[in-house]
């Protein structure tokens, strides 16, 4: 990614990483291909080699055999030139919501990434084609549903493919369009599909590796997000602070548990533990947070290597070596690496929703809150006999973290046989990321709660007595959350406060753990 005043990412000079894909998909900079001679001699080399070897009556699956189970089937020459339209067009019957612009831009770069590899004999008017959408914003409306996750994302990438030859709807200045219309209203010719391009396009993974990207960047703030939580309830309960101590946590050296121990001692300044504790220990959402946080925290790593691998490969079938001058059939549409990304990533986000259901359990009850008012009620005096504070909000929490745990069955075990015992095993990738997206929303909805509670506890701790001061950002960020969310005393509707703080929260206002 360049520094320029206008960021720009050019594909085929360098391998992605998430964060252009992020970057990409929020519109925090500009898609171009690359102009390096070198890049778009190697994409043509591929190119030409295949029509070399049309002209030559080689056989190759896709251009010169039907699809899939149908690759017995011999195409005539005369027809090879339609087959890339017909697969586009069977494959339109897609259903469920449409990716949101966010996600199919994503899905955009996703494929784009994988075909400037230059093995999947594609021209570069075709890369250039793609890479014009993401320009203008021009984004293929792609039902969520329909892929196995192998033969790749075939259904919902058919869309993007009709698209480019000027067919199907578009999202484009906030209204759905007809594709025609849009290309020529930003002076780009439909593209007529070589022999291969309609394969290349749809045989992938990009529809699960471009949400897999979002659904990682989105994991990595929770992370931080539940951690700060985490202090601010050991503080409204009047916690143990020293659960985090930097020798304890050298006993049981795993980085990422380490790091998350490491910043709430940073929170809380608890690098000097008395002798002997008033209360020696927490409940174990408080006191093992950093042993359910860091399971999360030490998978990052691990999955940014099995998501970004996928990103930047040839993932489609067969693969074309023009400079060995040989068809690879083979099957790299396979998802099973990003399914298993999405399958361990949802589970280990819905245990940190868990995590924080069970900290406001204990800070709304005052059996267990050490001083606090039932269900975290600011009223006081006569009224508040008729206030319930946060509990309902509770209630909301606890529906939210049921919901994110029902949806962790790992999608990868769920392969179907289909297309005629010739898709026998597949991956089930992208269901796995849909369902990964979903528990994070539903996280990020828990956490959205969590800053009112937060919030809340903090300013009735103070009430009652803080045995503790805030310190730094942890203090900066309990004065932002004050000047956002009023103190709850009469009863009131928070369904409002919800969505803005959810906003908010996908925007990733809050600085955290900066610098570490």
């Amino acid at each position: 990614m360049t520094t320029d005043a206008v960021p720009v990412c050019r594909f085929g000079d360098a391998p992605l990483t998430i964060e252009d894909v992020v970057a990409l998909a929020q519109r925090r900079c500009e898609a171009a291909l690359s102009e390096a001679p070198t890049f778009r001699a190697h994409i043509q080399r591929g190119a030409d080699f295949l029509d070399r070897l049309l002209r030559d009556d080689g056989v190759i699956y896709g251009v010169t055999t039907g699809y899939g189970d149908s690759c017995t089937v011999n195409i005539p020459p005369a027809l090879v030139a339609e087959l890339p339209h017909h697969l586009y067009t069977y494959h339109g019957c897609g259903l469920g919501r449409y990716l949101d612009p966010v996600e199919t831009r994503a899905v955009l770069a996703a494929r784009l990434a994988s075909l400037v590899r230059g093995m999947s004999g594609v021209s570069v008017p075709l890369l250039e084609g793609l890479a014009t959408l993401l320009q203008h914003d021009v984004l293929p409306l792609i039902p969520a549903e329909g892929s196995v996750g192998a033969s790749g994302d075939l259904t919902p990438l058919s869309y993007v493919a009709a698209v480019l030859c000027g067919e199907r709807e578009v999202l484009h200045d906030g209204r759905v369009q007809p594709a025609a219309d849009v290309l020529a209203k930003i002076g780009m010719a439909p593209l007529k599909l070589r022999p291969k391009e309609g394969l290349a396009i749809m045989n992938g993974t990009a529809v699960m590796t471009g949400l897999a990207c979002l659904a990682w960047q989105r994991a990595d703030y929770l992370a931080r997000m539940a951690t700060r939580l985490t202090a601010f309830n050991v503080l409204a309960s009047d916690g143990n602070a020293h659960h985090f101590d930097e020798d304890l946590f050298a006993a049981k050296p795993h980085p990422g548990q380490m790091r998350i121990a490491a910043r709430l001692r940073s929170d809380l300044h608890s690098e000097c533990p008395p002798r002997n504790e008033q209360r020696l220990q927490d409940r174990y959402s408080l006191r093992c947070a950093p042993h359910v946080i860091g399971v999360l925290e030490d998978s990052l790593p691990f999955l940014r290597q099995l998501i970004e691998t996928e990103l930047n490969s040839a993932n489609d079938n067969p693969l074309i070596d023009a400079d060995g001058e040989r068809i690879l059939h083979g099957g790299h549409f396979y998802g099973g690496h990003i399914a298993l990304a999405m399958d361990t990533l949802k589970n280990t986000v819905a245990n940190v929703a868990d995590l924080l259901d069970r900290q406001l359990a204990l800070v709304v009850d005052a059996r267990y809150s050490h001083g606090l008012p039932a269900n975290l009620s600011a009223a006081t005096g006569p009224r508040a006999a008729i206030n319930h504070g946060l509990k309902a909000l509770q209630i909301s929490v606890s529906a939210w973290t049921a919901e994110a745990l029902k949806q962790t069955m790992p999608a990868s075990v769920f392969s179907r046989s289909t297309e005629c015992h010739n898709q026998d095993k597949v991956s089930m990738g992208t269901i796995a990321a849909r369902d990964c997206l979903r528990v994070i929303e539903l996280t990020e909805q828990v956490v959205a709660a969590m800053l009112i509670a937060a919030r809340q506890g903090l300013a009735l701790r103070q009430r009652v007595g803080l045995n503790a001061q805030l310190h730094g950002s942890l203090a900066d960020m309990y004065a932002d959350l004050g000047q956002r969310i009023a103190l709850v005393e009469e009863d009131r509707a928070l369904d409002r406060e919800l969505r803005d703080l959810l906003v908010e929260i996908r925007a990733q206002r809050w600085e955290l753990y900066a610098g570490e």
